[in-house]
């Protein structure tokens, strides 16, 4: 996983092309409609732009034919963020063995992965909604498709300083398993922590 930032780029015409894939819509306040729905193939110069805006400064922008290859190989656990008619963010998540990781700027397999062990491989949500609960509302939404596709566990990559962040969101540190020259920028650590179990299978 990689988190980040980026600017917002306007998308005529969204909704009605989304409205076929759309997880869920809720208002938040302040902002209208957010929706998460499933990454159209018109919507990659939008995903590639942020992603760029997002990590070309850390170092660690890969490119727009490997963020498609992970939607490809798992289309299910691929998400667009929308707030009204513009992108807001993406989440870009596959089935991948436990402490390991996709290869940064290197495309992915075309079938995902048999593992209970889904990994968050990127997450950004645009700069100027930051700090919104957008990037909780995004994770909220791969925890349930976690649990509907019987993940046990979801692990990440933190970058960039982010280790903090994703600590204070029950992800635990496996130092060790990103060495350094992994690609992935210094300080990056493994996190995973388990899909909690749905409320309706507690007794």
């Amino acid at each position: 996983m990689r988190a980040g930032t980026a600017a917002p780029k306007q998308r005529p015409g969204a909704a009605s092309r989304a409205a076929a894939d759309t997880y869920g819509s809720q208002a938040v306040r302040g902002l209208g409609a957010v929706r998460v729905r499933r990454i159209l193939d018109s919507d990659w110069d939008s995903v590639a732009a942020l992603e760029r805006d997002a990590y070309a400064g850390l170092g660690l922008s890969e490119g727009p034919a490997a963020l498609q290859s992970r939607a490809s190989a798992s289309p299910d656990t691929c998400f667009l963020l929308d707030v009204g008619s513009r992108t807001a963010g993406y989440l870009l998540s596959l089935p991948y063995p436990a402490f390991r990781y996709p290869a940064l700027e290197q495309t992915q397999g075309a079938t995902a992965f048999r593992t209970r062990n889904l990994h968050l491989h990127d997450i950004v949500v645009t700069r100027t909604l930051r700090r919104r609960g957008l990037a909780q509302h995004l994770l909220r939404h791969l925890t349930r498709t976690a649990q509907a596709h019987g993940h046990e566990r979801i692990s990440l990559v933190a970058v960039g300083g982010s280790e903090r962040f994703w600590s204070a969101r029950g992800f635990l540190p496996h130092p060790g398993v990103v060495p350094p020259g992994s690609g992935y920028g210094t300080g990056a650590v493994y996190m995973s922590r388990p899909v909690p179990v749905p409320q309706h299978e507690v007794s």
